[in-house]
């Protein structure tokens, strides 16, 4: 299913996975965690902390990305499927790699 993204966490400080599991939207964040925590992804990057926040009070589904350079990127699961939220952080995560390798190729 989603083996077919590659994802590259090099760019990526931390990544929390919050939701409350009793609730019946939270499938996809759940599956998400699972692919994050992955040898294959995790070996991109083994200064990543990912946090599984996991709560009993019906909250919403999130997945708050933060990136070394400050950015963040906040999905909110309950209307995402996990390929959706893989593709996301995917390209974004290619786009900082994208411009750093172009910032470091202007600086001899």
């Amino acid at each position: 299913m989603a083996s077919k993204i590659r994802v590259v966490l090099r760019p990526v400080k931390s990544i929390v996975v919050r939701f409350c599991p009793f609730e019946s939207n939270v499938e996809s964040t759940r599956k998400f965690l699972g692919c994050i925590n992955r040898k294959k992804i995790q070996a991109t990057n083994r200064n990543c902390e990912v946090t599984a926040d996991v709560r009993h009070d019906g909250s919403e589904p999130l997945v708050d990305v933060m990136f070394a350079d400050g950015e963040r990127l906040i999905m909110k699961g309950a209307n995402l499927t996990t390929i959706e939220m893989l593709t996301a952080l995917g390209s974004k995560c290619n786009a900082k790699q994208l411009k750093e390798e172009q910032k470091s190729k202007k600086s001899p």
